[in-house]
Parts: C-alpha cells; structure tokens; sequence
C-alpha cells in the first residue's frame, strides 16, 4: 500500500512512519525544508510547500496513492488545493485533527465523534474546525475521500504533557511546590506516540473510514493530580509538593497560558473509543503513562539540552504560591 504523508516529521508523525514501515507500507514524506526528526530507513523523502499547489504537483508527478495524509493543516488556506490536487490520484485523504475541537465545558461525557465542535476564542482549534468544515463540504459535494482523525494529547520520551514542562519535574526535584491547575481532580486522557501509531496505521486505507471522523485516543483517564504524581515518581520523587490555583488566578501571573487553561485543560475530558475500536479491531494501548512517564524522565536525564528551566515561570509559581487563591467562593 502507497501512502503519502504530507508533513509528518514532527511527534506524532515520525512514530506513524516507523509503524507504517515496520507494518510493510510504502510511505513517502513530503516536507518543505530537512525534517527534525529522520523518517525510519524506507521512507522516500520529498521537498515541496504542501501548501502550494504547482509545488505538489511539480513534486508528485501523476503519482497515485492509496492514502494521503495530512499533518499540518491548520487553516482552510493550508488545505483550499487539497480537493483539486488528491480528489483524482488517492482513495483516502487524512486530514489530522485534534480533540480540542470539541466545545468546552464538554455538554456530555464520554465525548464521541459526535460531540458538538465549537471554539470561539482558541486559535488552534478554531483553525482545525474550519479546516474539517471546508474538508467535510468537499466531501459531501464531490465525493472526496476524507476521513477526520482527531488526536488528543498525545507524548514521548521527548516531551513532558504538561504545561510546566521539564521545570515542574526540576521543582519538584528540587523539593519546591508546583502549581497545578483547579483543584487537580479534573479528568484528563493521555496517549503515547506508539499506541497512537498503532492505532492510526490501520486506518489506513481502510474503506470504513472514508466519510467518518475518529477520535483516536487511548480511553485512559488520569487526574491532573495524577499526571503530576505519576511524573515526580519517574523522577525518583517520593512525596512532591502539589498547589493548586484556580485557571482564572494562574492566568493573572501567566497570561500566555490563559487560552489552553479557559478553553481546554481546565474542563474534564473522557472519551468513547467504540467506533476506533470498531475500525481497529482488538486494539488497546500498551503504554501505561507510568511506563510512559520513566521512559521520557530517563530520557531527560540523558540529554541536557532537554532540561531546560524556565526562570520566568520558576518565579510565576513562586508568586502564585505565595497569595491565596483570588477565585470567588
């Protein structure tokens, strides 16, 4: 099976190109400058915008593909050619997605694919849910074989999920509070890059899909409190030191998290994997974020460039901890 991704070197992608040539696809990456992050031994590499039409065409020739799918799709412009470019030459086009598209707070939990979209503020998930609409038109007017994937939050080795990053676990390393958001009880989903992967590879081409929306996800739910738990245990931290504040107090000192906190992080988020499941028969993620979080923290600990400490906001949680939460009771 020819797949063509467009993009895909970052995260998410690399992991579902090492799946993909490890499960005997053909996959080609068409990138606009050097990846980061090298495709697996295989893969056939291209330089193109694909964003620019002639560029995708001049680059693919009158390649045909079983699967196109794109990763970096942010707004309608990004994906405007897409119809016109792939409608003739793929039997699946693959837009990604996120999660966060859906309306916050959630109206009813579990979310479903069906789940109302709305986001009126959010930049990001503005942007996706009017790539999906434009995407979805093109879909029901001309018969383009779109199929939505939506990840949620999604990690590896090389990232911590949360918003404090590498500067929360050197906290708590260091014996120091870290600020956590509400009163850490809200519900939460993470997912490792592989159990991604080895959900999303069978999507591929598979004619199920076409005209569907699936939330690929791993349906295991943490607490933010856990999260953070799970973490300082990583770290060889045995009884870390958790604050919490209210989104709207965190905001005042950290502006620059006020949009993620109001429109995503701080509203419980679970979710119905039946249609994934009824598309990927048998699957289940094998990476627990315990196993998850020891990988990353040890792979942390092996690269310096990666333990960076943010000062700024070593200071914004230390004024955050000093006052009391300024939330109405």
């Amino acid at each position: 099976m020819k797949v063509l991704f467009l993009g895909g070197a970052g995260m998410i992608g690399s992991a579902c190109a090492d799946e993909a040539v490890a499960s005997g696809l053909d996959v080609t990456v068409v990138t606009r400058t050097d990846p980061k992050r090298q495709p697996p031994p295989g893969v056939r590499a291209l330089r193109a915008d694909v964003r620019d039409a002639e560029q995708l065409r001049k680059a693919l020739g009158d390649e045909e593909f079983d699967a196109v799918v794109n990763w970096v799709g942010f707004t309608p412009d990004d994906v405007r050619s897409h119809p016109a470019v792939f409608g003739g030459r793929t039997g699946q086009y693959v837009f990604v997605s996120t999660c966060s598209v859906f309306a916050r707070p959630v109206p009813q939990l579990p979310v479903t694919e069906s789940t109302p979209r709305r986001q009126p503020v959010f930049g990001y998930p503005r942007g996706k849910i009017a790539c999906e609409v434009f995407l979805e038109d093109a879909f029901r007017d001309n018969g383009f074989p779109l199929t939505i994937v939506r990840p949620a939050h999604v990690y590896d080795r090389t990232v911590v999920p949360v918003l404090a990053g590498w500067t929360a676990i050197d906290r708590m390393r260091a014996g120091r509070p870290v600020v956590v958001h509400g009163d850490g009880t809200s519900l939460w989903t993470l997912m490792h890059s592989r159990d991604f992967a080895r959900a999303f590879v069978p999507l591929l081409g598979n004619g199920h899909a076409v005209g569907e929306s699936v939330n690929v996800v791993s349906g295991d739910i943490l607490t933010w409190d856990q999260i953070h738990l799970q973490l300082a245990a990583a770290a060889g931290v045995r009884e870390p030191v958790l604050r919490h504040r209210s989104s709207e107090t965190i905001a005042e000192v950290l502006p620059g998290w006020r949009d993620v906190l109001e429109h995503d992080f701080r509203h419980s988020m679970f979710f119905d994997t039946g249609k994934l499941r009824s598309l990927v028969p048998g699957f289940a993620p094998a990476v627990s974020f315990a196993e998850g979080a020891r990988e990353l923290v040890a792979h942390h600990d092996k690269e310096p460039r990666l333990r960076a400490v943010d000062e700024d906001l070593n200071s914004a949680f230390d004024r955050l901890i000093e006052q009391t939460d300024t939330r109405p009771k």
